[in-house]
């Protein structure tokens, strides 16, 4: 039953003022999680880019084999714009016409010597030709053997799939971000099959026999292939986004520890350290030398003498007071000052690290 547009309408007039500020307050907490978590967000990886092209093509291949025609098995009552109620030899002198030199294949022989009744044709609809045709155990008076049968076949697409999730996931391909989606992998997959087998084997096949018009058919079989496959590419599609989020810092973060925090902030320290006792050293040593002593202090006296003799002329001084009055920004000055100063010597709040654990 469809909701009246008013009615609509009014629950969004009603409950819009209440849920957008909370959606915009999700967002923004979502939006700097990183920041609070105290990591920066960074390119992809290229491990985690290797694991997201495996997914990619994956996600592909399965959207390709279920919207392409060419993939799907063919459905003998839509080629020949049949009812399932058509005389078996009316049906397949339909599909002869339809083939090469009109001779049936081996396959169409079967499923000619399966359709005894409406049961055999129902169940068609429900497993497709391959499970009719092929299957040495089966019989209309067990539909559960035709299930039993099939299930190998309804396995298939989701172990291939397993197995991408699998490769996409190791540490190997993925890097250490890889690992921590196995386990969701892994459940959404199961959770995957057994909607797939239990809406498969609960299906109603029988409701088709009583359909008398061609276009009120359920074609079961070729809409839940066509629905598995899309459904396994957007599960690759879902793990791929969630590998970029965490592989780029954008989402699910993981907040550094405070005794972290303070090993990578000693580390910090010990390499600032580190620099100035070379410089001190280099300092130390060129202040012992006699000739570079010489040098530094003749270099001094003349660089003093410049300045002095420079600012002494009537053109540099008004050149001076007209650049500080009218042209220099102090605040640009101050800030490149800063930058110069911190890429120097970094300042103690930027010693965190800029990475996730893990």
């Amino acid at each position: 039953m469809a909701i009246p547009w008013g009615t609509i309408k009014s629950l969004l007039i009603f409950f819009g003022p209440m849920l957008l500020p909370k959606a915009i307050s999700y967002y923004r907490s979502f939006r700097n999680k990183p920041q609070v978590a105290g990591v920066t967000v960074r390119p992809i990886p290229p491990k985690a880019l290797r694991a997201l092209l495996v997914l990619a093509a994956g996600a592909f291949v399965f959207i390709v084999r279920a919207l392409i025609p060419y993939f799907s098995p063919e459905n003998i009552f839509v080629r020949t714009q049949s009812r399932l109620q058509i005389p078996t030899d009316v049906l397949f002198n339909r599909l002869a016409s339809l083939r090469p030199d009109n001779i049936l294949t081996d396959d169409d022989n079967s499923l000619r010597a399966k359709f005894v009744n409406m049961e055999s044709r129902a169940l068609y609809l429900h497993y497709g030709p391959e499970a009719l045709a092929r299957c040495p155990f089966c019989t209309s008076d067990d539909p559960a053997s035709y299930f039993y049968y099939a299930v190998p076949t309804l396995l298939i697409p989701h172990l291939v799939n397993l197995i991408i999730l699998s490769v996409a996931t190791s540490d190997f391909l993925a890097g250490p971000v890889g690992p921590k989606w196995r386990t969701t992998a892994t459940v959404l997959m199961i959770l995957g099959v057994t909607i797939d087998l239990s809406v498969v084997s609960t299906y109603n096949y029988q409701a088709n026999m009583r359909i008398n018009r061609l276009e009120g058919l359920d074609l079961f079989f070729w809409t839940s292939r066509i629905l598995r496959y899309l459904g396994l590419g957007a599960l690759d599609l879902l793990l791929a986004t969630l590998l970029y989020l965490s592989s780029t810092n954008r989402a699910f973060v993981t907040p550094i520890s405070a005794a972290e925090r303070v090993e990578a902030i000693t580390r910090q320290l010990q390499t600032a350290k580190g620099r100035m006792s070379a410089m001190g050293i280099i300092k130390n040593t060129t202040m012992r030398d006699e000739a570079l002593r010489e040098r530094i202090q003749t270099y001094w006296q003349t660089e003093g003498r410049l300045m002095s003799t420079a600012l002494e002329d009537r053109e540099v001084i008004e050149g001076i007071n007209d650049a500080l009055q009218n042209r220099i920004n102090i605040e640009d000055i101050t800030r490149d000052a800063e930058a110069y100063s911190s890429s120097a010597i970094p300042r103690l709040e930027d010693l965190a690290p800029q990475t996730t654990v893990g």
